[in-house]
């Protein structure tokens, strides 16, 4: 009896210590009364202790709501993890919402946005010389936000929309978290923060960057009105194949600009088909159009075109900017991944077409470092 009353008085002790600091308990209070629990397992028949278990349920109840996923009992340390979703769960909860509404939390669409950048970059730098770092972080921060600024009006949009799909229905604006008025305010803070990175390049730079504001906001209209809004897509995610080589050199050279540029919209053409695949039953059933549903069967035949248009766009841009030996290996591993992800989809399986959308960040990569390899072989070869 002696035994039940200490278990309990120790447990109620724990259970108080929990719901006012809310924090969990020291080790010494969660554990003795566990242990006299625990030793007295063999007499709880007779209802004596039936308080003390009640109180451990209770207990391990509270115990498993207060404690973060990251924190580790065992060890009594924290891990911690830099992937978007990981970040977006540990920030405030009147937080999260902006940051779900800025797709934070997947930033597949970041790196896609981000990529033609770091090409264009690249294959401005000198001979021999690395892509400017100092670049590539600002670009990195402007893909960031406007990628959120893009989503934030596409959701603004879609409302209506996005509330009939199962995939689109928890997004902030369609779930009621957050109002057409805080999207439009929180909107206004990432264009502002967008044009200030836009105003550290030079004067050519700022014009054509803010050119393109246009497309960021009527892409998403696209979708009621053509079958084709992945090319308006295509034509406003990889603008960064010019800005970028403007904002090193000062102004665009078209010879490679445009070849790097239509390269671009063809490969946003095929990765972004594949997504659209994900939708399709609803996006028939909500009235909205995509390539998905226009090439239905023959999806594999048009992307077959459009990574022959995409691979020759490389080319070109490679003979017109003397790239070497390391850029058309990567150029060709590139067409081989295009191959393999276009053939071996499943485009009526949402989570291989997912998988197969998600690969065009490797992709992007590979790209990236053959041109950064064949720009830096340049210079042994002219010296």
């Amino acid at each position: 009896m002696f035994c039940a009353r200490l278990s309990s008085r120790l447990t109620l002790t724990t259970l108080r210590w929990t719901t006012v600091s809310g924090t969990c308990p020291p080790p010494c209070l969660s554990t003795l009364p566990n242990c006299f629990l625990q030793n007295q397992t063999a007499r709880s028949k007779d209802g004596v202790h039936s308080e003390s278990a009640v109180l451990r349920r209770a207990l391990c109840s509270q115990s498993r709501f207060k404690l973060r996923p990251r924190e580790t009992q065992r060890s009594g340390s924290r891990s911690f993890s830099l992937s978007g979703a990981s970040v977006v769960n540990s920030a405030p909860a009147h937080v999260q919402p902006y940051l779900r509404l800025m797709r934070l939390d997947k930033p597949i669409g970041t790196w896609l946005l981000y990529l033609p950048c770091t090409w264009s970059i690249a294959l401005a730098a000198e001979p021999g010389c690395l892509p400017d770092l100092g670049m590539l972080a600002l670009f990195g921060t402007g893909a960031l936000l406007m990628r959120g600024a893009g989503c934030t009006i596409n959701d603004m949009w879609d409302k209506d929309f996005d509330k009939q799909v199962a995939r689109t229905a928890s997004r902030p604006i369609a779930s009621g978290e957050v109002s057409r008025l805080q999207a439009l305010v929180f909107l206004g803070g990432q264009l502002s923060l967008a044009l200030s990175v836009l105003l550290c390049l030079n004067y050519y730079s700022i014009a054509l960057g803010a050119s393109s504001l246009s497309l960021v906001i009527t892409y998403p209209l696209m979708k009621r009105i053509t079958y084709w809004p992945q090319l308006v897509l295509g034509l406003t995610f990889n603008w960064g194949a010019l800005l970028g080589w403007a904002a090193v050199k000062g102004s665009c050279d078209w010879s490679v600009c445009l070849p790097l540029y239509f390269s671009g919209v063809m490969w946003t053409l095929i990765y972004d088909t594949i997504y659209a695949h994900q939708d399709k039953d609803d996006d028939i059933k909500v009235g909205v159009k995509s390539t998905a549903l226009m090439f239905q069967e023959q999806t594999k035949l048009w992307l077959s075109g459009f990574t022959v248009a995409m691979v020759s766009g490389l080319v070109a841009a490679g003979v017109n900017a003397e790239q070497t030996l390391p850029y058309y290996a990567a150029l060709s591993a590139v067409a081989v991944h295009l191959t393999r992800q276009i053939y071996t989809v499943d485009i009526n399986k949402a989570e291989d077409c997912w998988k197969k959308f998600s690969s065009n960040r490797n992709l992007g990569l590979l790209l990236f470092l053959g041109i950064v390899a064949g720009n830096w072989l340049k210079e042994s070869k002219e010296t």
